[in-house]
């Protein structure tokens, strides 16, 4: 695992659908286009340069990287918490779980059971 994708509440980015399809199906629908002539006719699409532009930065740039690395919701209480608190991922913290994990876990209930499972390590043991 790539502790780059690791988000401060315990999801793995590089396990999105977002990242695994969404960002390979993006790669080959630019390059497609780009091999037919597109670019150059994009303007006279309505919105046609929008797109174009957006196309290119995922194809190109890549969709996110994680939450850490500033992509995701800027208003996400879990994120701003564990900025405050300087700490790389919740489970880590020693108030963990907290107020802004009661909604979250009914989500995503095995994220529970796998962030105790850290609870008090000092290292992440997925990232030795």
């Amino acid at each position: 695992m790539d502790k780059k994708y690791a988000c401060c509440c315990g999801l793995y980015c590089g396990n999105c659908a977002v990242k695994v399809k969404v960002e390979p199906a993006s790669k080959v629908l630019y390059e497609e286009m780009k091999k037919a002539g597109f670019e150059g006719i994009m303007q006279f699409f309505p919105d046609g340069e929008k797109f174009w532009s957006f196309l290119k930065g995922m194809a190109v740039e890549g969709v996110c990287i994680s939450c850490k690395a500033g992509s995701g919701n800027p208003a996400c209480k879990v994120r701003q918490c564990a900025k405050e608190k300087n700490v790389e991922m919740c489970a880590l913290c020693e108030n963990y779980p907290c107020a802004h994990f009661t909604d979250f876990f009914t989500g995503y209930p095995v994220l529970k059971q796998r962030n105790y499972l850290t609870d008090g390590q000092k290292e992440l043991p997925l990232f030795h």
